[in-house]
């Protein structure tokens, strides 16, 4: 599960559908990022980021193991 953008989005009291309406997808496609399920495209990482105010590097990035 993507926890960093689910924490983001929680920290800044929004739903998954507040978040959805701001960015102009679904709710589902917003649940479907949060479990790794969907790979958004490079516009709808920006906008994600650009409503949790954060980078993409803090949000997408993810370590080696």
């Amino acid at each position: 599960m993507n926890n960093k953008m689910k924490a983001k989005r929680v920290l800044l009291n929004l739903s998954q559908a507040d978040l959805a309406k701001k960015i102009g997808v679904s709710r589902q496609t917003i649940i479907l990022i949060e479990q790794e399920k969907y790979n958004p495209s490079f516009k709808l990482c920006l906008a994600i980021c650009y409503e949790l105010k954060t980078t993409l590097d803090e949000l997408f990035w993810r370590e080696e193991k």
